[in-house]
């Protein structure tokens, strides 16, 4: 069975068919060619494929198409603005937090969307914020500095994740670093 949808994806406005089963993920990759957004686990474990589903963090190869209907969608592609890199890009390139990139599309969309919400966020608060997106690479430490540098070209000085009553070993255990 096929729906109709309309659904907003990087500030373009699309009407169209999906299977009652299509993924986002399918729908952004395989219809719309935007393939920044990763297949990864097909199980919402790894982070690949996040999207900003109304400016909050989804992982694409769990949410329907369907459930987009009247909704907005942001990919990697729709975050520069032309030729201008999004600072979070930017930071992630300067910091070496882009190794592969294979998780990068993801990791740059999660850590907006926690900037857009909290401008001013501890270590910890960027740890727990990633924490559901897995580099392989192990960049995690990098990653951190580039969004506390964002954070800091805003006029916020991002506080350690020792000074915020984060539990004694989070700051590893959150992204895979080791374990408490």
């Amino acid at each position: 069975m096929t729906h109709q949808i309309r659904v907003t994806v990087n500030e373009d406005h699309y009407e169209i068919q999906v299977d009652a089963r299509e993924l986002l993920l399918d729908l952004l990759r395989e219809k719309l060619d935007l393939t920044g957004t990763k297949r990864g686990c097909d199980h919402g474990e790894c982070g690949a494929c996040t999207v900003l589903l109304d400016g909050r963090p989804v992982n694409a190869c769990l949410v329907l198409a369907v459930e987009a209907e009247g909704r907005q969608v942001l990919t990697i592609e729709g975050l520069a603005s032309g030729a201008a890199l999004h600072p979070l890009q930017q930071a992630f390139g300067e910091h070496g937090a882009v190794q592969c990139g294979y998780c990068s599309p993801g990791m740059v969309l999660t850590t907006k969307a926690l900037l857009d919400e909290n401008p001013d966020p501890s270590d910890f608060e960027i740890k727990n914020a990633i924490a559901g997106n897995l580099c392989r690479c192990g960049a995690y430490q990098r990653i951190v500095e580039a969004v506390r540098s964002v954070a800091r070209r805003h006029g916020k000085e991002v506080t350690s994740g020792s000074a915020d009553n984060s539990p004694e070993g989070a700051d590893t255990w959150l992204c895979g670093e080791g374990e408490p």
